[in-house]
């Protein structure tokens, strides 16, 4: 019989979830190591999610999560792996917004079916994106961003680590809302992109929390604006989009736990059991926020609509930008 940790059976039971056997023979995972697969290189926020995260499941599933980075073609070679893995609970994903609900307008040729590959556990955390300026620039807030922007006419430029992440989207977005043209240079990867963005080579670019937060401090950057609804409590000096004169203007980095199409409902259960305790772990809360990353503890019923709503949104801004791999 599977065996549930005291703190597991309360969350199952308040989430709807049901305590029930994940094998007829076994524990799981019992002393087999369960692999947590992120689709993006080390060292960037979907890495240092998933890594806290690992930590958690380990001590409450009582067994050994470990991460394995695929990285490639903006997360869908990873993404591909899991879909064609075993579906016994030993293989699970840490997916990304720009991949799971964005990728799929710019790969169509990727290999599998975001919907019919996956079974989701639900949404891990959110972290929102700060849009930055180079201090070579001289702005010190948006208006002033999007006027120099208009006097220019198309002549700055934004750093992007590819198309279709969430940080090159949520630009995409802010421009539409805008009105305004900013040239797209791309960098292989959030740190180059980042890097030229200090050294003024580049005039903006938005820059995941967990990045931005010690560039703002340290004042290699300019912050203008976040994007979530609410200021940011690490940065409370920083303006909203939305109420710089953007209504409505909202994205984030989403984090969310997946694991291959067909995976026994019982392995599901414990799982979205197992997430929902560690992300209430003091220290996994404490070190996710520190980051400006902050838990979402959703059950998996609540999964096929989120992912649903956050393609049609994307996909939207996607067509209206004609954006392309090219």
């Amino acid at each position: 019989m599977t065996t549930f940790t005291r703190r597991q059976f309360g969350l199952a039971a308040a989430f709807g979830l049901g305590v029930r056997p994940a094998f007829a023979q076994g524990d799981y995972p019992g002393s087999r190591p369960v692999t947590l697969v992120v689709a993006w290189a080390p060292g960037g926020s979907t890495d240092f999610v998933a890594r806290v995260l690992a930590q958690g499941l380990s001590k409450e599933l009582g067994g050994n999560v470990v991460v394995d980075n695929r990285p490639g073609a903006s997360g869908t070679i990873g993404h591909a792996s899991v879909a064609r893995a075993r579906p016994d609970g030993y293989t699970l994903l840490l997916g990304v917004n720009s991949t799971y609900a964005m990728a799929r307008h710019l790969f169509p040729q990727r290999g599998y079916d975001d919907e019919k590959s996956f079974a989701g556990i639900g949404r891990v955390a959110t972290t929102p994106i700060f849009l930055c300026t180079s201090n070579k620039l001289g702005v010190t807030d948006i208006k002033g961003f999007v006027v120099k922007a208009k006097a220019q006419d198309g002549k700055l430029s934004y750093a992007s680590s590819g198309a279709g992440s969430s940080a090159h989207l949520a630009t995409e977005l802010f421009l539409r809302s805008a009105g305004i043209e900013v040239q797209n240079v791309t960098y292989k990867g959030g740190a180059p992109a980042v890097q030229a963005l200090i050294a003024g080579e580049v005039e903006m670019a938005f820059v995941d929390a967990v990045t931005a937060l010690p560039l703002i401090a340290s004042r290699q950057v300019t912050a203008i604006g976040v994007s979530s609804p609410q200021r940011n409590p690490l940065a409370p000096e920083v303006p909203t989009i939305a109420e710089s004169g953007y209504p409505g203007y909202e994205c984030s980095s989403d984090f969310a736990l997946l694991t291959p199409a067909g995976t026994p409902p019982a392995i599901i259960q414990q799982l979205a059991a197992a997430k929902a305790a560690a992300l209430q772990q003091p220290e996994i809360i404490e070190k996710l926020r520190n980051g400006s990353i902050f838990p979402d503890v959703s059950r998996p019923e609540t999964w096929p609509q989120q992912v649903v709503a956050e393609s049609a949104k994307w996909g939207e801004v996607i067509k209206s930008r004609g954006i392309t791999l090219e």
